[in-house]
């Protein structure tokens, strides 16, 4: 049997977790006005999102060539001609890159090129008499090869294509701006 001095603080102590738990459940069983489910919130505020603009460095046309491309008869390009923004830092680096990825991820192949800002530059005077707008053409050329320096196997590969404007930090190069991809296809023949 129990102490009967200690009775009082126990059952204070039960009633005590009994009215906290309670508390408890009707808080959580509580729906403020307007207030959601998490999942539909993630949802709605996915839908009603306002788009983001498109970045002022751009990838403004693609070419690729050969297709469909043959390993065997040399390289296959990817000419891109790069618009960068109205300003930009001169002690910029522009890195343009392709991955090249085959349906199963088994085969894949990273190209980059990094080279200063200001190197090709072309200046195209704006028909509006704004700030003219500052283009380069930059060729990666991808040899057929995969990650693991063996030629890839004839099928349908994908690629996607980024530029992006380096800063030199601290702790090496940072990203200052990403352009939005290009993507595409492949057919690799024999």
């Amino acid at each position: 049997m129990t102490d009967p001095r200690l009775a009082p603080t126990s059952i204070a102590r039960r009633v005590s977790h009994v009215v906290t738990a309670a508390l408890l459940l009707l808080i959580g069983s509580v729906v403020l006005p307007g207030a959601q489910p998490p999942d539909a919130s993630a949802k709605t505020k996915s839908k009603s999102s306002v788009p983001r603009p498109e970045p002022d460095l751009k990838i403004l046309s693609l070419h690729t060539a050969p297709l469909p491309y043959k390993p065997q008869d040399g390289s296959f390009h990817f000419m891109a001609t790069v618009q960068l923004p109205k300003e930009v830092d001169e002690q910029l680096m522009l890195e343009v890159s392709a991955l090249v990825t085959s349906s199963s991820m088994t085969s894949l192949r990273f190209l980059s090129i990094r080279q200063p800002v200001n190197e090709h530059v072309q200046t195209i005077p704006s028909a509006n008499g704004e700030t003219p707008q500052r283009h380069v053409q930059v060729d990666l050329a991808w040899d057929g090869l995969d990650h693991n320096k063996q030629q890839v196997p004839v099928g349908s590969y994908e690629y996607e294509v980024r530029v992006k404007l380096l800063s030199n930090g601290e702790k090496g190069q940072r990203t200052q701006m990403l352009s939005w991809p290009k993507r595409g296809k492949i057919l690799v023949k024999n």
